[in-house]
């Protein structure tokens, strides 16, 4: 079997997005590019995630031919490989439709930052896409197109799509912008909200790349 390791973390990924509560039932879905082959290893379309497996991951190439499974990849392997393609720096991919963020993304509306995580992890405003069709490359042109030198952008009347050096980065920027949209939106509810001045942000964000974390 192709890939063991990456097949292994792509599905361990996976399967953690039901848990983290970002994904229900068959929807969203998380893929690897291997840095040495350029392969990717993705979701299989419409498999429940209690009952995949490694095996059950689909390896293609970056035209999209398969490589190694039975099963067909992900609706969105398309927009996927248009990323890995055009972004040399992205290992990882996951989107989701994950509730607030995903109530932003139909609004059409961007998510300020407001406090000094968003302002750690993703350093400026969560972008919106323009609308684009599943099933094709759509959604990975406004992707490469819209998410600026962020990771994060909200798909618009759609979900969540994160990226990252790894998986385990896009997953925790799955995570982050969830909690974001959340306590924005509760936020709102009781009245108005300033937003963090840019010198706030741009402290935050050099404090986050610097400071944080085992070095």
């Amino acid at each position: 079997m192709k890939l063991e390791a990456l097949r292994q973390k792509v599905w361990e990924i996976n399967v953690a997005l039901p848990k983290t509560g970002l994904v229900m039932w068959t929807s969203g879905n998380a893929s690897g590019r291997d840095p040495e082959t350029n392969l990717v290893v993705i979701k299989p379309s419409g498999v429940s995630f209690d009952d995949m497996t490694p095996e059950d991951l689909v390896v293609v190439d970056l035209d999209g031919n398969v490589v190694e499974g039975s099963l067909r990849p992900s609706v969105d392997t398309g927009s996927h490989l248009y990323v890995y393609r055009h972004r040399d720096d992205i290992h990882g991919i996951v989107h989701t439709h994950s509730r607030f963020a995903t109530t932003f993304a139909i609004r059409g509306e961007p998510i300020p930052v407001h406090t000094t995580t968003a302002a750690a992890l993703f350093g400026g405003v969560i972008p919106v896409s323009d609308f684009a069709t599943i099933g094709e490359e759509d959604i990975g042109r406004q992707i490469v197109e819209k998410i600026g030198g962020g990771q994060v952008i909200l798909m618009r009347n759609h979900g969540v799509f994160t990226v990252g050096k790894d998986l385990g980065e896009a997953l925790k920027n799955a995570v982050y912008v969830e909690e974001t949209a959340e306590v924005v939106y509760y936020a709102r509810l009781l009245g108005p909200v300033d937003t963090l001045s840019d010198k706030d942000i741009r402290d935050a964000r050099e404090m986050y790349l610097t400071s944080y974390g085992q070095k």
